[in-house]
């Protein structure tokens, strides 16, 4: 991929203006060195349709600790639009139960976001903690290891590998399944239904709305409209 030549090259240019300062090469042969041209947000996000976000929900085995662990995990992504950093970084304190609301961190930008606790949210979060989180996690974290010492999430591949593996048990064969996949599902959905911008850009964290943007090059409902007539 152009942007995976781009970081060797970028490696490489490192390299020689490294054997150049160090005196090992005579003349500075970064500049030899072309890449490709990458232009910012080129690609549209990776957003899976919701009914397939909803099967690999319906795929989930809710009778068990496990299963009502990815369960709370993987709606609670899907609702509030939240990438495998953000999951992990929710902690029991950021579930308001008596004011009904949920608080969100952004690791990028730091921002707080105070969002309304969804009942079907509320109950798969319930049901988990009550009967599914290990009773001897000491983590404040939400969402925990299910095997000793009970620790919270170490990465966000433990997310990817969540994900991954009930999209295959719906039988979602999509090309990337990442941790900003249902991120990017929930906020194309928005922009879809006509959701505005600013409250999509809100609500994800962002503080551009050139970053909001991006998303209505994937609402396809939304692009019909502007699309013109074929000329006869």
């Amino acid at each position: 991929a152009p942007r995976s030549v781009a970081q060797v090259c970028g490696s490489i240019r490192a390299y020689l203006r490294f054997l150049h300062v160090t005196n090992r090469l005579r003349s500075d042969l970064a500049s030899s060195v072309i890449a490709p041209r990458c232009r910012v947000m080129e690609r549209p996000p990776r957003a899976l349709p919701w009914s397939d976000v909803r099967a690999i929900l319906g795929s989930v085995d809710r009778g068990t600790g496990l299963g009502r662990r990815d369960y709370a995990l993987l709606l609670t992504m899907a609702a509030y639009g939240l990438g495998a950093a953000e999951a992990r970084a929710l902690r029991l304190d950021d579930v308001d139960w008596a004011a009904n609301e949920i608080r969100v961190r952004r690791p990028k930008t730091g921002l707080v976001v105070v969002l309304p606790l969804l009942s079907a949210v509320a109950q798969a979060l319930a049901a988990y903690l009550r009967s599914g989180r290990p009773k001897h996690a000491t983590a404040r974290a939400v969402f925990v290891q299910m095997q000793a010492p009970y620790g919270a999430y170490a990465s966000s591949s433990i997310v990817r590998y969540v994900l991954v593996k009930h999209a295959r048990a719906a039988g979602i064969a999509a090309p990337i399944l990442g941790g900003h996949t249902l991120r990017h599902s929930h906020a194309t959905r928005q922009v879809d239904l006509g959701a505005p911008m600013k409250v999509v850009g809100d609500i994800l964290g962002h503080r551009s709305p050139k970053t909001t943007s991006t998303y209505a090059r994937v609402s396809l409902r939304r692009l019909r409209r502007l699309a013109l007539p074929i000329p006869c």
